[in-house]
């Protein structure tokens, strides 16, 4: 793997929460009229890693930014080979390729691909770009930021208004036929997803301060901003706040130390919005605390509209979460649109 200059040398823990009212999180194209993902022992919605990943590079394109693994819709072109997608980031034709030297060829391959900065990618070509760059020279990109599956804090539920869809498909000529599917959408989701910036791996991708930087505020803004569609609708983002550690090691788990305070919060069935929930952070507290010598900073942006709670008081980020988080480490409040 070719080594690329970072100046990353502190590994990172993300914690990011956003809620989906009257919405499908994440469809399961396997199920029947793509219902929502729901765990079916907890009953918990459940959102992949890719979906998430897919909002984040479509605000990096939209921002300007390149982008490898293109959305179709997004970029308004036809479903594209891998050749292709290569291609057109480097602006270059395949009967060019054999022309370029394979490692500054992927140099600026790297330079130019954000997403695979972020997340890495696997690179599979054709046999003819294959021969065009020599197979040994081409590198596989593990990427540095990596999320798990996210999953909601409430057990969620159906909203009972799901609606029956009319679909009319053209079966040739004139011929129409029509269909109906199911709209499927939950209720309330408040879905809680944890991430890690690897130091080690950002020097495989070329990662740098400057692109973890932009993603404390390009999730944020990816959820609100590409979320606008039909099924999408009623998405938020609510919390994000990235642990800088001091040093290549994390402490993990953070993201399990955000709970719902049950007394200041309707039961999971009921609640239809955030104006329904309080998020309990006593464990996330005492466990900044306990480890507050490793933290070099918290970079951390809060929903005015989420109510925490926090040893018997209760209120909002600015009330309760930000002054209990200073009393233990640097805080730094992300800046959206800066």
């Amino acid at each position: 793997m070719s080594a690329y200059d970072t100046d990353i040398s502190n590994r990172s823990e993300i914690v990011f929460l956003y809620d989906a009212e009257d919405c499908n999180p994440n469809g399961d194209p396997l199920s029947a009229d793509n219902k929502p993902r729901v765990d079916e022992e907890t009953g918990k919605a459940v959102v992949t890693d890719v979906r998430l990943k897919r909002f984040i590079r479509d605000q990096l394109y939209d921002d300007g930014h390149g982008v490898y693994i293109l959305n179709p819709g997004k970029a308004d072109i036809e479903p594209s080979s891998r050749d292709d997608l290569f291609l057109e980031l480097l602006e270059i034709d395949s009967d060019e390729l054999s022309e370029y030297d394979p490692s500054e060829l992927f140099d600026t391959f790297i330079d130019k691909a954000s997403d695979v900065r972020y997340f890495g990618a696997p690179l599979s070509f054709s046999e003819a770009v294959d021969d065009a760059l020599g197979a040994k020279n081409i590198p596989q990109f593990t990427g540095p930021v990596q999320f798990t599956l996210g999953r909601s804090l409430n057990t969620v539920v159906t909203n009972r208004e799901s609606k029956k869809l009319s679909v009319t498909v053209t079966s040739g000529g004139d011929a129409q036929q029509g269909t109906f599917a199911t709209d499927h959408r939950l209720a309330y989701a408040l879905v809680r997803f944890h991430g890690v910036v690897n130091e080690n791996a950002a020097s495989g991708t070329g990662l740098d301060q400057e692109d973890v930087e932009r993603l404390d505020q390009i999730l944020w803004r990816g959820l609100k901003n590409q979320t606008l569609t039909r099924s999408k609708m009623g998405h938020s983002p609510r919390l994000y706040f990235r642990v800088e550690y001091d040093g290549a090691h994390y402490e993990g788990n953070l993201d399990n130390l955000l709970r719902i305070d049950e007394e200041h919060s309707k039961p999971d069935q009921e609640m239809r919005s955030i104006d329904d929930v309080t998020v309990n952070i006593n464990p996330l507290i005492e466990r900044i605390e306990s480890i507050a010598d490793d933290i070099e900073k918290i970079c951390i942006v809060a929903s005015k509209y989420m109510t925490f709670s926090h040893q018997g008081d209760v209120g909002s980020p600015e009330e309760i979460l930000y002054p209990a988080l200073k009393d233990h480490a640097e805080l730094k409040l992300i800046d959206l649109y800066g």
